[in-house]
């Protein structure tokens, strides 16, 4: 097979676009870690949370499903003291405006902002807002969610678990 027949074949051509369109991305880690300085200036790590299920949300304050995701997760949260929670302000924008966002629209979890330069490291970049990580008692991945939960759905992966 020549090269030109090979690139006129339309699945082909089309592979070998994607191929080179998508950035390479390490696998995240069955057991990732997370370290990270909220807005309040405390530290929030993962690792301390074994134990319990820890809601990793993705979100940004010019997301709408974001928006009104929150309440929800703060709700879910609150009703269950086997869960916890890390909201990661995925955006390059000011501290100081996110917490006035924060003023507006609070929730009972911390936050932490994350740019998009400087992702954590053991997560993978969100191809979406909001994207959600659902962290097993034992510090594993047991879901990933691209696009916004609510307190039923929430219910629904981890219940009374």
């Amino acid at each position: 097979m020549t090269l030109l027949s090979f690139l006129s074949r339309p699945a082909a051509v089309l592979a070998v676009a994607l191929a080179f369109a998508a950035p390479a991305q390490a696998a995240m880690p069955a057991q990732p870690t997370l370290h990270v300085t909220t807005l309040d200036g405390k530290t929030f790590d993962l690792a301390a949370q074994r134990g319990k299920w820890v809601i990793v949300n993705y979100w940004a304050t010019w997301c709408v499903p974001c928006i009104k995701e929150m309440p929800d997760i703060s709700r879910f949260v609150a009703a269950h003291k086997n869960v916890a929670a890390i909201g990661l302000a995925y955006e390059d924008s000011e501290p100081a405006d996110i917490k006035a966002f924060l003023t507006k629209h609070p929730v009972v979890y911390p936050i932490a902002q994350v740019t998009m330069d400087q992702p954590p490291k053991d997560f993978d970049e969100p191809r979406g807002l909001p994207t959600t990580y659902l962290i097993s008692p034992d510090g594993k991945v047991a879901k990933h969610i691209v696009g916004p939960v609510t307190e039923a759905s929430l219910e629904g992966l981890i219940g009374g678990k």
